[in-house]
């Protein structure tokens, strides 16, 4: 069996770097072009569906009509594995993914992160200042935004999370929109994060939470709005991997 996921992990590096390679030409040409950043992000969606059909992997997707058209949101999810920054090409409508600033390293994919989406240096208090300018400046143009509240990979035990930061949810209340819990319910199988990364072929599972309504809140009520994120998404994964809560 390990060597059975060894060649299907093999087999999905090569599907990744073969799709971009295909559509990147394509999103050249939307970074290029003055205002054409929501069609190269379009093409992002396009391509995480097309990726995880060319690795056979189904991803069942539970409340997707919650999100409503032409809205903007603060998406949160759970991050336990790499595979979550490829999933979240399934998040509806024209969305800003906020990354790890070490994503923008990596060839070619790194320049398309930093010209499509924003790049944190969580270390940084002027880097985590320009990004919280810039996802307001993608607000304002009608996109949503999509953060990992945890801070990166940092569970040591999933499915149980760690606490979630204040950012997501004081940029939601600030620019008065909801913020939708997303759950990730078990790419910690299919992708565990351990020293030798190795797929599993478990299929996926994505869930979008009830929108929780920031209107006519203020900076006091962070606290209420990220609790609530926190147990809608803990409690999703318990149920999901059939943990008592």
């Amino acid at each position: 069996m390990r060597l059975l996921r060894r060649i299907y992990t093999i087999y999905a590096f090569l599907a990744f770097c073969f799709s971009f390679l295909l559509l990147f030409p394509l999103l050249l040409v939307c970074i290029w072009i003055p205002g054409f950043e929501k069609y190269g992000r379009k093409i992002n969606r396009f391509w995480a569906k097309f990726y995880f059909i060319l690795i056979f992997k189904p991803i069942h997707i539970k409340g997707s009509q919650l999100v409503e058209k032409g809205n903007s949101y603060i998406f949160v999810a759970n991050h336990f594995s790499y595979i979550d920054i490829a999933m979240m090409g399934f998040m509806p409508g024209d969305v800003v993914f906020v990354g790890k600033a070490s994503l923008g390293k990596i060839p070619l994919f790194g320049y398309y992160f930093k010209k499509l989406h924003i790049a944190v240096n969580r270390e940084s208090p002027r880097s985590r200042g320009e990004v919280l300018l810039r996802a307001k400046h993608a607000i304002d143009k009608g996109s949503s935004i999509v953060i990992f509240p945890e801070g990166g990979i940092t569970s040591s035990n999933p499915p149980f999370l760690n606490r979630f930061k204040d950012g997501a949810f004081s940029l939601a209340i600030d620019k008065q929109i909801p913020v939708i819990p997303v759950t990730l319910s078990y790419n910690h199988l299919i992708l565990p994060d351990e020293k030798n990364l190795l797929l599993n072929f478990q299929s996926g599972k994505i869930v979008f939470h009830q929108p929780i309504l920031t209107d006519g809140l203020a900076a006091k009520d962070i606290l209420d709005v990220k609790e609530q994120a926190y147990q809608t998404i803990q409690n999703q994964l318990f149920k999901d991997n059939e943990i008592e809560a």
